[in-house]
């Protein structure tokens, strides 16, 4: 996938996951690398991220989950996604995910997953060489 235009990024919080620090600090490094972020805020609906996601025209979905429910948030948001004619928008989710979910996660659609720990610069990266811009941090 290539972007034209400075890549638009949706940082989403689903759920009545309270614990947001996380992913304002990504949204942050995301901005900082060059890339145009909306941050939802806490406790969005999966229908309301992706009539956000669609609304905004964005390039990819960024879940933050620490709540232990990224498996069927994860599974509803793709289907819903690819029922509205949206399935081309990318999905990455970070937060608490354990190991085994992992390629679960990818199996149904999830492009990339960041668990707890992993590099501040890690999403940037990924979404640079992903949409081929810019050089990696």
């Amino acid at each position: 996938m290539t972007v034209k235009r400075t890549p638009r990024i949706l940082v989403a919080k689903p759920g009545l996951d309270g614990h947001d620090r996380g992913a304002k600090v990504i949204a942050h490094a995301l901005k900082d690398g060059g890339f145009e972020v909306i941050y939802t805020g806490l406790h969005q609906t999966v229908e309301m991220i992706v009539q956000s996601a669609i609304q905004e025209d964005v390039d990819v979905i960024g879940l933050s989950i620490m709540s232990g429910a990224h498996l069927p948030i994860c599974d509803k948001l793709l289907r819903l996604l690819r029922d509205k004619a949206a399935g081309d928008i990318m999905v990455l989710v970070g937060g608490v995910i354990p190991s085994r979910d992992i390629p679960i996660l990818k199996k149904i659609g999830v492009k990339e997953v960041f668990p707890g720990g992993s590099d501040i610069h890690a999403p940037v990266n990924f979404l640079r060489r992903e949409l081929n811009v810019g050089v990696t941090s």
